[in-house]
């Protein structure tokens, strides 16, 4: 699992979420050129209408980092100073959680960040910091995330660079310098929230033998399809899940049969089983 990051983009409404996440899907080349449409991970109509993310989208993107890496021997809990890294080109898995902005879907955003280990606090140069900005900062802290800070639009002319980098440098008690300024509308700098992720977020925790190990997961958010029926977002946490397994539900108090295991690539598509760290 080394080679693996789990993330979420979390951001105050409009503050740019879901076209920095077509910039990602662009840069790891997840989804064709051809098939690309603006707001790509917002598949339902009424998100597409008002431009706004409503229900929770993972999607799991292939990335070959460019600069500083990791080194295999580095296990999550730890600290990564220049020692630890080693100039390569790997290649990552990053699971992507992308979240709704606005304050009625708190519940959902709270549930996507206890899947994770990271977390892109994204913010309008044209705006500043507002309340979700705020308000999910704080759940993500709650949940120990590491915290990577991005201020979007600074294409506009209204942007405030310097005045929304002070805010947030002053938010969370950082330098500046460690605010990354991009433009999910142009790509400007997109590829270095990627290499922050990379070097910054720290793998999954091991779980023991997946093989062996009981499983534990967590289902972040849930839909339903006409074909296969209930699909649920998961979180592996220990043990792995495969295609015709009997999963309790603890909330539900209930069992039900595993039809079909998957990834989302963005499409959903099928896989042999999901290990302890991987989202599907």
């Amino acid at each position: 699992m080394d080679n693996m990051r789990n993330f979420v983009i979390i951001a105050h409404v409009d503050h740019g979420k879901s076209t920095l996440a077509d910039r990602l899907l662009e840069l790891t080349s997840s989804v064709e050129a051809k098939k690309m449409r603006p707001q790509f991970l917002d598949s339902m109509d009424l998100e597409q209408e008002r431009g706004i993310t409503i229900k929770m989208h993972p999607v799991r993107m292939i990335y070959h980092a460019k600069i500083r890496n990791p080194k295999s021997e580095i296990r999550n809990g730890l600290e990564f100073s220049a020692s630890d890294l080693e100039f390569s080109d790997s290649e990552f898995i990053l699971n992507l959680i992308d979240t709704p902005g606005h304050v009625d879907f708190n519940y959902e955003v709270s549930r996507s960040l206890a899947a994770v280990e990271g977390a892109v606090l994204l913010v309008d140069a044209t705006k500043g910091i507002q309340a979700q900005t705020i308000g999910n900062l704080e759940l993500a802290k709650q949940q120990g995330l590491v915290i990577i800070p991005v201020i979007n639009k600074i294409d506009l002319p209204q942007a405030r660079i310097e005045q929304t980098e002070k805010e947030i440098a002053d938010l969370l008690k950082i330098d500046p310098s460690e605010i990354i300024r991009v433009s999910g509308k142009d790509g400007t700098n997109v590829e270095q929230i990627l290499e922050a992720v990379v070097t910054k977020v720290p793998p999954p925790k091991a779980g023991g033998d997946p093989t062996s190990a009981q499983l534990r997961a967590l289902i972040f958010d849930s839909k339903f399809d006409a074909f296969k029926g209930v699909i649920a977002f998961v979180r592996v946490f220990d043990g792995q899940i495969r295609k015709g397994d009997n999963i309790y539900l603890i909330q539900g108090k209930a069992s039900s049969e595993v039809k079909e295991v998957g990834i989302f690539k963005p499409e959903l598509s099928s896989v042999e089983s999901l290990g302890s760290g991987e989202i599907g």
